[in-house]
């Protein structure tokens, strides 16, 4: 399966960029699909030591932010990229240090309240942060090349697309190497981890520092595609898109964010043209026949169908 994941993967990768070859207007919803499918990436590690963020937004808008206060000064991508990775993952190690302690609904609920004070605090501190009229962004450079509108937008399409490859590749061997293997621990006998002389706590705050660092690349990747960052990027109801994607999409994989993803975003955009008022309803059913019928998510599905496939075929 490992193999036939890769193999997915490389072909998921060929049609978004076939996609947008032919459908150029796609090019920025992918990109922002791309990063929130890295987001997720970052709660799916969390999902394997059986913990869930209600909060997980706030490294997102930690990436944006960055590159909204450093764009000014150093416009280029190839700095304000790997800035708000940075500073995100240095707020993921402050916060992280305290709510590993925490399990279940009582690690849920302490990443949703600390992201709510960020969002409080960037809606009300006006004179840095524009309070919710936001940030507007201007053109960077990518890689000290001065490019027009569209050409920079295939760029961050094309870096999207090779950072999200590259997070599936590490989240993947990092779920199967012993600190992969250690997370599972953490849901499922965490005593008997902590009696082989290994610390849940670490292992956790590891794991969470990880997918703080990706949520701060989605929100770089977010700030420089859509060029206005707002407060609603740590606000509670964007830490649910995430959890929506990630059931959505289906914890089974590492594909599984990625495809509730675009899934997502493509379902939003179709819903909203067609039902303005009703596409939070459209959405909402998705979902539930998603549970209802696939409780796997998308991957669950697609997995079931190679499976099937593949014992015919035998």
């Amino acid at each position: 399966m490992r193999r036939g994941e890769t193999l997915l993967g490389l072909l998921g990768a060929a049609a978004l960029m076939a996609a947008a070859l032919l459908a150029p207007w796609l090019k920025f919803i992918l990109t922002v699909a791309l990063a929130k499918g890295i987001a997720v990436i970052g709660i799916l590690l969390l999902l394997r030591a059986g913990q869930v963020s209600f909060g997980h937004a706030l490294y997102v808008a930690m990436g944006a932010y960055t590159v909204a206060f450093l764009a000014p000064a150093m416009p280029d991508a190839a700095v304000l990229l790997p800035a708000g990775a940075a500073i995100a993952t240095l707020t993921g190690l402050l916060i992280g240090l305290f709510v590993s302690r925490y399990r279940e609904i009582f690690f849920g609920m302490l990443n949703l309240a600390l992201s709510m004070v960020v969002y409080s605090l960037l809606e009300k501190l006006y004179d840095l942060t524009k309070g919710t009229d936001g940030i507007r962004v201007e053109l960077p450079r990518f890689f000290g090349m001065a490019l027009d509108r569209p050409g920079f937008e295939w760029a961050m399409f094309a870096t999207a697309l090779v950072l999200a490859l590259a997070a599936g590749a590490f989240a993947r061997l990092y779920l199967d190497s012993p600190m992969g293997q250690a997370l599972s621990a953490i849901k499922t006998r965490e005593t008997r981890l902590e009696f082989m002389g290994i610390s849940a706590r670490r292992v956790l705050l590891a794991a969470y520092v990880l997918s703080a660092l990706l949520g701060g690349v989605a929100g770089a990747i977010i700030g420089m595609t859509t060029r206005h960052v707002t407060p609603l990027l740590a606000y509670w109801t964007a830490s649910g898109e995430l959890v929506f994607i990630a059931i959505l999409g289906g914890a089974g994989s590492v594909l599984g964010p990625f495809l509730g993803a675009v899934t997502f975003e493509l379902v939003r955009i179709y819903a909203g043209a067609a039902v303005a008022d009703a596409w939070q309803m459209i959405l909402g059913g998705v979902l539930l026949a998603v549970i209802l019928f696939a409780p796997g998510g998308l991957w669950g599905m697609i997995a079931g169908l190679l499976r099937r496939r593949a014992g015919a075929a035998s």
